[in-house]
């Protein structure tokens, strides 16, 4: 019998064996080609064991040899139903995560003092035309017992839009995932729990979105990733401080890190090419307003892709990588990130605090790109302003400009007020 048999059950589209495996196999397990068992059944058009793995555990999120998630290689196949079903799969499992990170983070949570911070993020692009336009925003980060809450005019971010508004997260570490993390629309006066499922417009709009659009990869490529100190002066050099509020800092310059972005579109028709690159023409020649506003036309299912003919054998001894499913259509493009990062050795809190801190805020897109350079072996001492690529052509400055110890935080803070009614689809990203 073959060493993975989980995924040569699903190779061979034998679901009685799928499901038998999937109760004595680790589901997410990497073949030698370096796909988990979801990716394979994808990729092959088995749907039925689609099914069976996420039953079971599958994770969406996880990653290929290539970098590409489950989700994404769904959306390259192009079958509808699917996709989303990986959607509301993959919503769930963000919510579970949280669920089983919750006892630890609260947990860090009360054995620091109360404290208030403020975090500012000041977004730029090396396009000319679109730097004068993009926004900054000061979060408000307020900490009492095992809550939080962020106060925060940024309510979407994305490669093409921004949208501001008025918006208050909360984390509640004392209760359980159904009320434990919220997002209040203080305009609106509305507010919205994390959600485990999405009501039934909201996914067949995303799923149309993902279908219509280009999958884009954005990552950090820090292999041969070093620091040096910054100098200041003209003729006799010295190691460079700043003043970040009351806090100084040592400035580092950073070597060796590229922004690597991926987009494919094998998916699409020309018309969602044209169409797509014109939203993105229009927005660098300083308009931020979808030209686009009618609603996308429901998307049926791409026909599916021809059959490989590979055989399991050919395929899990081969040194070389297959790809199963329709030819891919992708760009790559690498950009030297060239950055400052300053180091507070006396700030208040830890760096592991503030991944903590960062894996709360889940539904703020730019804070998982913070996360993701302050994983980084940065310099010993805390991150106290750091330049962060956000997107494809955008990048933040993130300062941590203010922090007190607070014992007068008020627990209403916490609170949805009485006045502000429940509409769980003001966020669909939650």
């Amino acid at each position: 019998m073959s060493s993975y048999p989980l995924h040569c059950s699903v190779f061979e589209g034998d679901i009685r064996k799928v499901s038998s495996y999937c109760r004595a196999e680790d589901v997410n397990a990497k073949d030698p080609q370096g796909n988990t068992a979801l990716h394979l059944a994808i990729a092959l058009g088995r749907k039925e064991c689609v099914q069976i793995l996420l039953k079971n555990g599958a994770s969406v999120k996880a990653k290929n040899a290539r970098g590409w998630t489950c989700l994404e290689e769904a959306i390259s196949y192009g079958d509808r139903q699917t996709i989303s079903s990986l959607v509301q799969k993959m919503r769930f499992q963000t919510r579970e995560a949280v669920e089983k990170r919750r006892p630890h983070v609260s947990k860090i949570l009360k054995q620091i003092p109360d404290f208030y911070l403020e975090v500012k993020w000041d977004f730029q692009s090396w396009i000319p035309l679109v730097s004068r336009m993009l926004p900054s925003d000061l979060c408000k980060i307020y900490k009492k017992g095992a809550c939080l809450r962020m106060d925060t005019t940024l309510v979407d971010f994305s490669d093409m839009k921004w949208q501001r508004g008025d918006l208050s997260f909360i984390y509640n570490g004392e209760l359980s995932c159904n009320g434990a993390v919220m997002l209040l629309d203080n305009q609106l006066k509305v507010y919205q729990k994390m959600r485990e499922r999405l009501d039934e417009v909201d996914l067949e709009d995303e799923v149309d979105f993902l279908m219509s659009t280009d999958m884009t990869s954005v990552r950090l490529s820090t292999k041969p990733i070093h620091f040096t100190r910054s100098q200041s002066g003209w003729f006799f050099r010295t190691d460079r401080t700043d003043k970040v509020g009351p806090f100084e800092a040592n400035v580092y310059d950073v070597h060796g890190v590229s922004v690597v972005t991926r987009k494919r579109r094998e998916h699409l028709s020309e018309e969602d090419i044209q169409r797509n690159k014109a939203f993105v023409e229009t927005f660098t020649k300083g308009c931020t307003k979808n030209p686009f506003s009618q609603a996308l036309p429901r998307r049926q299912s791409l026909l599916p892709p021809e059959p490989s003919g590979v055989t399991w054998r050919d395929y899990i001894e081969s040194s070389e990588q297959f790809h199963f499913g329709r030819p891919v259509n992708m760009k790559e493009d690498r950009r030297n990130f060239r950055a400052s990062i300053a180091i507070c050795q006396n700030f208040p809190i830890s760096v592991n605090l503030l991944l903590d801190l960062l894996e709360i805020m889940f539904p703020f897109k730019q804070f998982g790109k913070l996360k993701e350079l302050v994983e980084l072996k940065l310099p010993s001492g805390f991150p106290i302003k750091a330049e962060v690529p956000v997107l494809p052509t955008i990048t933040a400055k993130v300062t941590f400009q203010e922090f007190s110890l607070r014992d007068d935080i008020n627990v209403s803070l916490f609170l949805v007020p009485r006045d502000y009614k429940e509409n769980q689809s003001r966020f669909p990203e939650i």
